[in-house]
């Protein structure tokens, strides 16, 4: 594969993962609930290399064309966004609260939701990796997918680690911004989850 389109493709993720969002929120919000953002950010990759999965099976395709299937995953992607926001903003915990924090185990499997149940990634991948691959090359396409996938889901740990771990450094003995930024974070989740069910489901 072609070492120029894999540079091209991480330069253009790079893009889309500076770009605030759900994940954003999430890694924040989970910074200042426990000590480590791993299992948070470990999470939101988990759930984009489900999607790197699926795109690369093909299935992918066939989820973005058919109406029905799309609707279905916009509206349990959607509520769950609602779902973890409202929670989040009902419940925000300042760094001297963390003994009470969620377990390293359900901050994971939250973010596998925030990232994996987000039909926006999966409309995303399928319009972006296919761009980047070449049917000609002597490598097959899933396996150029498959290596666009693992660039993305790199290039997103990285960065949401260094976000999480800087958002917590800075807030850490700033119990009232720290409660604050938490609330900011359940809200854009909840916000970004409204957006997508009125988006893909309203007339």
């Amino acid at each position: 594969m072609a070492t120029e389109s894999v540079l091209a493709f991480w330069a253009m993720a790079l893009l889309l993962i500076a770009v605030p969002g759900a994940d954003w929120a999430f890694t924040i919000g989970a910074g200042l609930r426990g000590g480590s953002v791993l299992p948070a950010v470990g999470g939101l990759v988990a759930g984009y290399a489900a999607i790197t999965a699926i795109v690369a099976a093909g299935v992918g395709a066939l989820v973005a064309g058919s109406p029905s299937a799309l609707t279905g995953l916009t509206v349990v992607g959607g509520l769950y966004l609602i779902w973890h926001g409202a929670t989040t903003f009902a419940r925000p915990t300042t760094p001297e609260a963390r003994a009470g924090a969620t377990t390293g185990w359900n901050t994971f499997l939250r973010g596998v939701g925030v990232s994996g149940l987000n039909p926006k990634g999966l409309l995303i991948f399928l319009a972006l990796l296919p761009q980047f691959t070449d049917p000609r090359d002597a490598w097959p396409v899933p396996a150029q997918l498959a290596v666009l996938g693992l660039t993305f889901m790199t290039t997103c740990a990285a960065f949401y680690l260094c976000l999480g771990t800087l958002t917590r450094t800075i807030l850490e003995t700033h119990p009232t911004a720290a409660r604050t930024t938490t609330r900011l974070s359940g809200a854009a989740m909840t916000t970004l989850g409204a957006y997508l069910l009125l988006t893909h489901i309203h007339p």
